[in-house]
Order: structure tokens, then sequence, then C-alpha cells
């Protein structure tokens, strides 16, 4: 049986590969697509955006998920803050499963998707690509093993169109080396350098964000001891790596009534 799928942000980069991949996919039956109440194709269809999307069979751009008629099993949400916690609210009230990449979320709004998966089945995660959350799992492992002598610094890249900095991924990389320490990252982060900042205080993490071009995603953590340093990096070519990860933790969820999960949860 196939899984039931609407998608946010169907317009945009992220939300049209993954409506692409999933028209191509038998296990999906794309039911929904979501853009901001001034989109110009609200209330047009899918294939009206994309001709190639014809087998969504003219499945109507909406704004909200009470606007559907055929309600899906799974909504993927990579969207803005202010808009995925408005789908959190509808996706509880009518019982559908969220797969949530939207990133610059605060530590209270995160915590309002662990709420809501008492309900509901959410999958949280700044990244979905597979090498990614290797290099989240390395990057820990890596941390362990070297501990604070040696100086962590995280450097990421992406698109001049970019949002928030540092990315979710970055933050998500700082995450597993505070993590790693026993150390509460918050407590120990350092954002960019400027002036005269002083020597760098040992057992911090610093942070880096590079915005240019169309460029979809470098993450690099550099690890710098006496004598040597270690660097472990990722680089996303194309956004087809997060939209197959996406769509494979809806997949993964659609067997959920409730609870609350990670992309690690869905390669073990």
């Amino acid at each position: 049986m196939s899984v039931k799928l609407a998608v946010s942000g169907a317009t945009g980069r992220m939300g049209h590969t993954i409506l692409q991949l999933a028209a191509l996919d038998g296990r999906f039956l794309i039911t929904g697509a979501l853009e901001s109440p001034t989109h110009p194709m609200i209330g047009k269809s899918i294939c009206d955006a994309d001709p190639s999307l014809a087998k969504t069979l003219g499945t109507p751009i909406v704004e909200k998920l009470e606007d559907l008629k055929n309600k899906p099993d799974i909504l993927i949400d990579f969207s803005m803050p202010i808009a995925s916690l408005n789908y959190l609210t509808s996706a509880k009230k009518l019982g559908i499963g969220l797969v949530v990449g939207t990133t610059g979320l605060n530590p209270d709004e995160k915590k309002m998707y662990v709420d809501a998966s008492k309900k509901i089945p959410v999958l949280l995660s700044p990244n979905m690509g597979v090498g990614m959350n290797l290099l989240f799992t390395l990057v820990e492992e890596a941390a362990r093993k070297l501990g604070p002598e040696y100086d962590v610094e995280i450097i990421e890249a992406h698109h001049n169109l970019k949002k928030d900095a540092p990315s979710g991924s970055a933050l998500g990389l700082g995450e597993a080396v505070s993590r790693a320490w026993g150390q509460d990252l918050d407590k120990i982060s350092t954002h960019g350098r400027k002036g005269k900042v002083g020597e760098r205080v040992k057992g911090t993490i610093g942070f880096h964000a590079v915005r240019g071009g169309d460029i979809v995603g470098d993450h690099t953590v550099l690890f710098a001891g006496p004598g040597e340093r270690l660097e472990l990096t990722h680089r996303a070519a194309s956004r087809e790596a997060f939209a197959r990860g996406a769509l494979k933790a809806a997949l993964f969820l659609s067997s959920k009534k409730d609870g609350f999960y990670e992309m690690r949860d869905v390669l073990i």
C-alpha cells in the first residue's frame, strides 16, 4: 500500500526535488502540496508548476493541511520555522506524521515537536543525507577519542539565499562534539572572530559560515592538535541526497503511530 505524501514548499528547490523523486517511486502517492499563502501557484496544480510531475494527477497547491481533500499519512516539511510550527499544529490535530528538515529552530521550538510526538510520529533532523549522518557519528567518535585537548573548528558553506547561520547541520556537528565531551554546546560555542579576541579558549568549538553562489552544502570539522590536524568533510553535490533521505524517513515513519525520531534511527 502506498504512503500518502504531502510536501511543503512544493515549488522550492528542496520540495520540487522531493516531489520529482516521489512521483517516480511506486511506494508513494502524492496527495498534497503546500506553499505560503502569497505564493502565485496557490490554487493551481503541481503539474502546472512542473509538467514533468504529471503523475501527481493534478494535486492542488494549497496553504494549509486542512485544505487538502485527501489527508496524507506523512508531511515532509523543509520550510521556515514560523511556517513549520503552523504545520505542526495542524498535523497534530489531523493525525499526520511529520518528517521535518526545517533549520533555525530554537530549543523551545524543538521541544514542541518532542511534545507533539506523544500523539503523532515525528522525525526531526537538520540533515537527512546518509553520508552527512555518518559524519555526525564519525565526528562524535573522533571528539571522544581526541578530547578537548584538540581544538575544534566547524566550517560550513551554503548558497547565498540561505537565511540562517550556522546551518542546522553545523550545529548538529557541534552537538556531536559537545555530547562526546559531556558539555553544553551553548556554553562552549564561539561564532566567527574579529579584532583582538585574545588566545583561543581551550575546550571551545568555533563556528564559521560561508555564503555564496549556489553551494548546496559543505561541512568540515577540523580537529587541530599538537603537530597534527584531522579534518572530516562532507560535500553535497545536489539536493537529491537530502531528498532521498527524506523519502526514506517518510517510509520509516509511516509504520509508526507516535514517537520522536532522528535520522540515525532510520539508518540503523
